[in-house]
């Protein structure tokens, strides 16, 4: 269901929802931004858990490491809670993203 709320500034100029709308495309603007960041930061990051799949492939190691990834999600809560960010979702998190690396692993020791 959606409200439309015609707020006016009291003279009826409708400033408010000018304002309103400017704070919205302002705010959407820096999410906009964050989430470009995200992406970015992303991909640096499979760009090196790319290169860790190689040099574990070559090693003859396993795509997953059960004892880093308990360290990480352990360290990942903790950064979550001193940001003021639920732990839980950055858990849920970083656990698609380690079962997206370690599929990604397991490819690569495929091919070598």
């Amino acid at each position: 269901m959606t409200t439309s709320h015609n707020t006016t500034d009291g003279n009826g100029s409708g400033a408010t929802d000018e304002a309103v709308r400017a704070e919205l495309s302002r705010l959407r603007d820096s999410i906009d931004n964050i989430d470009a960041a995200v992406v970015h930061m992303l991909a640096e990051r499979f760009k090196c858990t790319q290169q860790v799949g190689h040099l574990k492939a070559n090693h003859q190691l396993p795509p997953a490491d059960p004892a880093r990834e308990a360290r990480q999600i352990e360290r990942l809560r903790e950064l979550a809670e001193n940001a003021k960010l639920d732990p839980a979702f950055a858990e849920k998190l970083l656990n698609f993203i380690i079962a997206e690396v370690i599929r990604h692993h397991e490819t690569i020791a495929k091919s070598a």
